[in-house]
């Protein structure tokens, strides 16, 4: 008997198709990094790491690497830190990742075994907290992410999160952050986010940094997590906070970046063996890292992840990659201001990266959950969202989060977004005269004759590997 999963499968096969995915979060892969993923690799266990004292761990001297290239990598046997054996390939697979990562991101040293960006923060809090130090990063209300100290999560139970807001124009509230990192004396200061449409000012949290050092003695970790926006920043379209003072950088590998679902962590300093006690500096931030991900806080990692992350990394170095990266943030430039041409109030008035955040309560009245729901029934996703200040709760956000990395994969432009804006004030049209989710059902005619339109367009743009 054919296990139903399969049918689910092609039914998401064809729900894909006939859609257009506006979750900022959520992208398209490569055929090739669906073949990487859905290899033998699964089968084997690789607890440790392909790399020894030092060596293979870090990015390749730029100079060598004109000279051979990948070539040594793929070939080149070194010794090893694992508990397994049976690692010659395994070995030269994750050293490819970790290299590609590297170079994208001009990093001294990549752990990709993180399973996701948030055990990546994880392993990042670990390897340099002791229970009840402080991190001083964006509250969740003013767009940051669970991991980011949201009273739910472990981390939150473990250290002390102190949260910082966003201006009224939309951008950090630097003067906040400042304020409070000369109050609270933190270990880490936290770039990071999951709804925010600026770009950071990296070089003034930097200054900041510099400020509660020499106030309280003692060295400060910046980190940034930039799991939206890693896409742009290897796109050259986004500045690299690595290149700005923060000595780690943490990602998701999919979303902009177009990989598999997994976490990856970047950062600069030594690169030495694992095994070694190291002292806790921000020197050594790469070697306290790897300890933290392994053994720290997980076991074997995911080698056929790794691998699709190693070939989705070498198709963001291309050169194609950067007119993808560009034409994502002027497609979200463009859908942005079609949208407050129809009256939608944006977060932050519009966007300098991939991500819209709107307020529909204030445009329209109705919330972003039923905004949501009706967007569905059309073949268009995206997520009900708080904004800034929300009163409507996690169920009932007054926002919604939209995005345009999945759409710029499959090759929609600038016109495309003037009729993705329309449709979404057609929707909304309707919400304004319904009360609930249920009454949506008496606007059916009305939704379906879009959904049709949406299926026409959705249709000319074929989703990546299907």
């Amino acid at each position: 008997m054919k296990d139903p999963i399969f049918d689910l499968i092609e039914g998401e096969k064809k729900r894909q198709s006939e859609g257009l995915e506006l979750i900022p979060s959520e992208n398209y892969v490569s055929a090739a990094v669906l073949e990487a993923m859905g290899s033998i690799l699964t089968n084997k266990y690789s607890e440790g790491y392909p790399y020894f004292d030092g060596v293979g761990c870090g990015r390749a001297n730029e100079d060598d690497f004109e000279e051979w290239g990948e070539s040594r990598i793929a070939e080149e046997i070194l010794p090893n830190y694992r508990y397994y054996g049976g690692q010659e390939n395994i070995d030269r697979v994750e050293r490819i990742a970790i290299d590609r990562a590297c170079r994208l991101f001009n990093a001294d040293h990549a752990n990709v075994q993180p399973h996701s960006g948030a055990q990546a923060n994880t392993a990042v809090y670990f390897a340099w907290l002791e229970p009840g130090d402080t991190v001083l990063g964006m509250s969740l209300p003013a767009g940051g992410h669970l991991t980011h100290g949201a009273p739910v999560t472990l981390s939150a139970h473990v250290y002390n999160f102190v949260g910082y807001g966003v201006a009224e124009n939309g951008d950090l509230d630097y003067a906040d952050i400042e304020q409070k990192a000369l109050e609270c004396d933190p270990k880490i200061i936290l770039v990071g986010y999951s709804a925010f449409m600026k770009i950071p000012d990296f070089d003034r949290i930097a200054e900041i940094r510099k400020k509660a050092e020499e106030k309280f003695g003692h060295e400060i970790l910046l980190m940034a997590d930039m799991a939206h926006v890693a896409g742009l920043i290897a796109g050259g379209v986004h500045p690299n906070p690595l290149d700005h003072g923060f000595d780690v950088m943490t990602t998701t590998t999919h979303k902009t970046l177009r990989g598999p679902r997994g976490g990856i962590i970047l950062s600069k300093g030594n690169v030495a063996s694992p095994l070694k006690k190291p002292e806790k500096t921000l020197a050594n931030i790469p070697i306290l890292i790897d300890r933290a991900v392994f053994p720290g806080t997980q076991g074997g990692p995911l080698e056929h992840v790794i691998a699709a992350k190693a070939v989705a990394f070498g198709e963001d170095l291309q050169p194609e990659f950067k007119e993808y990266a560009a034409n994502i943030v002027k497609n979200a430039q463009t859908l942005a201001e079609e949208l407050k041409k129809y009256g939608f109030v944006l977060q932050g008035d519009g966007t300098e990266n991939h991500l819209i955040l709107a307020d529909v309560k204030k445009s329209f009245g109705f919330d972003g959950k039923l905004y949501e729901r009706a967007l569905d029934m059309v073949g268009l996703t995206l997520n009900a969202n708080a904004v800034a200040s929300d009163k409507g709760g996690a169920f009932r956000p007054s926002g919604v989060r939209l995005g345009t990395p999945a759409i710029t994969t499959r090759g929609l432009g600038v016109e495309e977004m003037k009729t993705l804006a329309g449709w979404m004030k057609q929707v909304a049209d309707i919400c304004k005269l319904v009360n609930s989710e249920e009454e949506l059902a008496e606007h059916l005619d009305e939704l379906n004759k879009i959904r049709d339109e949406v299926r026409e367009l959705a249709l000319k743009f074929p989703v990546p590997a299907i």
